[in-house]
């Protein structure tokens, strides 16, 4: 039953304000819907939010800092946010990868240069590289439709088979189904070319060594190649601040420091929400949870309500692995020894493809890596309003095993470690600090609650834990065993990274559910969580 007393309400209640959640609700506002999103903390956008963490006057990103897959997402740019002033800027070049003897791979948007630099590895490597470029213009559409589609993916499965045809469609199935290092093998002779993929493989939590890591690295490095790795001008909290905009614009509402206790459930159906403070939001079609979904299912909804099967997935559920992220306010630009590092925006430096490899071993076995393999972002250099003219707001992150870093003096250790790679090859690194802040897993989750335990990804992008078996095995889709009840954040399908894809997933069921065919919808979904979860309060 709902709580006593006067319940607010609205169509649809969405709970957290993270880009997934804000796409939502902008899908939702469209179709004529009145929408309420309650965020936890004082400001929208989860992991795309801004402040000036080193130092006054030099702006980092708390979370995301670039965005490939937001600058191609066929999500975001239907909402034309550039409309809602989001404005894209890029760093001279795209990104660089530092090698330990000093040289640089370099990924630029000008496919010559890209071809020079892999080419300075191993003659060829650039022709090798153009063809793959070449592949991806003719793939990319239908590809990052089917990439990030609702599953199934029909239509743009349908458009992806048309383009390459039933025998090159196995072909790149097995490619993203590769590791990025026997891709790379495949593709390069050369280190260049081939620690360019790795490392792009490691935005993720996938190592290099593990199947479907080619499925990121691949892709981020073609991405980089096309749309570049831009960031949004003054910061990602201006991505977020264009979908508040959007939202409000069509009559819906953001209300932060609104914290969500419970999922109102009657009669197997969620019927609102909860606060922190016992306010009751009523939702008559539907409730979506920008939320993960362990934190959904035992925190907000309830074991009682969810049958044994999942009660036992979720005890299996993987995080990502956690992060360490540390950002520097410089009175200069980063004094790279490496030319080709000066004038990229994203720059990975800490590992060749054995440290890669080495450091993937060492995640693996919970041991925190003795050299940190960095990914670095040169805010200022991709965005001159990050800082004053001449410095650089530096942002970076390196990832470490959960619950290993015990205490301050170990995340200090890990920064010294961390400095000192950056010391090595950018000489004199030290003597530009003007300030610093340190965001450990433990401050990432109290900066964000929906980066449990400093996991960026909302659990593991590894394939046993995507499509069909995200975030546990069942149907691939943001409908959960609660009717009317759907996970909008990177615990869903499609995962984690900018794109909106979990959030735009989530508004489309939910509009099919209130829909004309909504009760066959609605019972072939039950039906289907029946014969995957079992039935709520069922034992076995």
């Amino acid at each position: 039953m709902l709580p006593s007393g006067d319940a607010e309400r609205v169509d649809a209640v969405v709970v957290g304000a993270g880009h997934n959640g804000l796409v939502a609700a902008n899908r939702l506002a469209d179709a004529g819907w009145r929408v309420l999103v309650l965020e936890a903390t004082d400001t929208a956008g989860g992991a795309t939010r801004s402040a000036e963490l080193a130092a006054p006057g030099w702006l980092t990103d708390l979370g995301s800092a670039f965005h490939p897959l937001g600058a191609a997402s066929p999500v975001l740019r239907a909402l034309r946010l550039e409309e809602h002033g989001l404005r894209w800027s890029h760093a001279p070049q795209p990104l660089a990868h530092v090698l330990p003897d000093d040289s640089a791979a370099v990924i630029s948007r000008d496919l010559d240069v890209t071809a020079a630099s892999v080419d300075a590895f191993a003659p060829g490597d650039g022709d090798a590289w153009r063809a793959l470029a070449a592949q991806w213009q003719d793939l990319r559409e239908p590809l990052l439709d089917a990439l990030l589609s609702p599953f199934p993916p029909v239509r743009g499965g349908l458009r992806l088979l048309r383009k390459v045809g039933s025998p090159d469609l196995l072909r790149l199935v097995r490619r993203l189904l590769l590791p990025a290092l026997r891709f790379s093998a495949e593709e390069f002779r050369g280190e260049g070319a081939r620690v360019l993929v790795a490392g792009n493989a490691m935005h993720a939590d996938v190592p290099p060594t593990g199947s479907g890591s080619t499925a990121f690295g691949w892709l981020l490095s073609m991405l980089a190649q096309d749309v570049g790795f831009p960031v949004p001008v003054g910061g990602s909290g201006a991505l977020a601040a264009a979908l508040v905009a959007r939202l409000e614009a069509r009559g819906g509402r953001v209300e932060t420091d609104r914290p969500v206790s419970a999922v109102l459930v009657e009669r197997g159906a969620a019927v609102g929400v909860v606060d922190r403070a016992g306010g009751t939001v009523r939702a008559d079609r539907a409730v979506l949870a920008d939320v993960p979904a362990p934190v959904l299912y035992r925190e907000l909804v309830g074991e009682e309500h969810l049958p044994a099967r999942l009660r036992a997935d979720l005890d299996r559920f993987q995080w990502d692995h956690a992060v360490l992220k540390v950002d520097w306010a410089l009175s200069g630009r980063v004094p790279w020894t490496a030319a080709g590092a000066r004038d990229a925006g994203t720059v990975h430096v800490g590992a060749d493809t054995t440290g890669l490899v080495d450091l993937g071993g060492d995640l693996a076995a919970g041991r925190v890596p003795r050299t940190p393999y960095l990914i670095l972002g040169q805010l200022t250099t991709a965005d001159p309003t990050r800082s004053p003219r001449g410095t650089e707001s530096l942002w970076g992150y390196t990832r470490v095993p959960h619950d290993a870093l015990r205490g301050p003096g170990e995340v200090e250790a890990h920064v010294a470690r961390m400095e000192a790679v950056l010391e090595r090859h950018a000489p004199g690194f030290g003597d530009l600090v003007v300030g610093r802040a340190v965001s450990g897993p433990d401050e990432l989750q109290r900066q964000n609650p929906g980066l449990i335990r400093g996991a960026l990804m909302a659990g593991t992008a590894s394939p046993h834990q995507q499509l069909v078996f995200r975030p546990t095995p069942g149907l691939g889709r943001p409908d959960t065993v609660v009717d009317r009840l759907f996970l909008a954040g990177a615990s869903a399908h499609p995962g984690g990274a900018v794109h909106g894809g979990p959030g735009a997933a989530a508004a489309r069921a939910a509009l099919a559910r209130s829909g004309r065919l909504g009760p066959a919808y609605a019972a072939v979904i039950r039906a289907g969580h029946r014969v995957v979860h079992g039935t709520p309060g069922s034992t076995a």
